[in-house]
């Protein structure tokens, strides 16, 4: 049982206290389950002092007492982390790997081909539950420890499974995704106030216009396009500002963006 497990994370930052975060919001897990370690004291110390998880400066350490470990590095890292904890899996604990470009091969190579590996790009919004996370499985991850991570990142949102072949992609949509939706609601926001609305008032007014477009997207089987045309009416306000976004080419920037991101994963992964 996932809740029954002794989670270890290496690596305290944000996409790590996100997880941190979720899991104990989830009630699945409590604050004795979780260890982290850092590079950073002071991360450590922010974080067992905000959460009360267990912390420790020794990635092996974390290796040796974990059933799942996630391994919360940057690409950057990862290789020193994986030559730190290769000699502290023998007894094979599921490892699970949110770096960016990183491939379950590459991870297999050093800790060896036994070790279960899974492969998960997860997203910021984890922090409020809300995440979106794509798992893929390596060669000896079986149905179970799929489940295991899925369970594990179910805690803190939406997961989905894919092909490896599709990671670099899912790091580029909904790893990067939340940073171009923020950058979206500060443009609403600024137009707002350049019309003379208070920012406070810009602000909560693009936030929860976001948040239910959304929620309502989730919710409906209609196309996209179908709840755009709900809202735009022949020579009204919104078809207006529609005009103008299409002119200024948003959705092909929106796009080049996303294969922006997907191509640097793929430079991250091969070092």
């Amino acid at each position: 049982m996932v809740g029954s497990k002794k989670i270890g994370l290496i690596g305290g930052g944000n996409m790590g206290e996100a997880l941190i975060k979720g899991l104990l919001q989830s009630g699945h897990f409590d604050t004795s389950q979780i260890t982290v370690s850092d590079i950073s004291r002071d991360r450590l110390t922010y974080l067992q002092e905000n959460y009360q998880v267990s912390t420790v400066s020794d990635n092996g350490k974390v290796a040796r007492a974990a059933d799942v470990i996630v391994l919360a590095v940057k690409p950057q890292q990862m290789g020193d982390v994986l030559a730190e904890i290769h000699g502290q899996v023998q007894h094979l604990p599921l490892v699970i790997s949110i770096a960016a470009g990183v491939t379950i091969a590459a991870i297999e190579q050093v800790l060896g081909e036994a070790v279960p590996v899974v492969r998960v790009m997860p997203n910021t919004p984890a922090l409020v539950l809300t995440g979106a996370t794509a798992i893929t499985g390596g060669a000896h991850a079986s149905s179970d420890h799929l489940a295991t991570a899925r369970m594990l990142f179910e805690s803190v949102g939406l997961v989905v499974e894919v092909d490896e072949s599709h990671m670099d992609a899912v790091t580029g949509l909904s790893g990067s995704g939340p940073a171009y939706v923020y950058l979206f609601i500060e443009a609403l926001t600024d137009g707002g106030v350049l019309m003379g609305l208070p920012r406070p008032v810009a602000r909560a007014l693009a936030v929860q216009t976001t948040m239910g477009a959304a929620k309502l997207a989730a919710s409906s089987d209609n196309h996209l396009a179908a709840l755009k045309d709900q809202i735009t009416s022949p020579g009204g306000t919104t078809i207006h500002g529609l005009a103008v976004l299409e002119s200024e080419g948003m959705r092909g920037m929106l796009m080049e963006a996303v294969e922006a991101a997907t191509q640097r994963a793929r430079k991250l992964g091969k070092g």
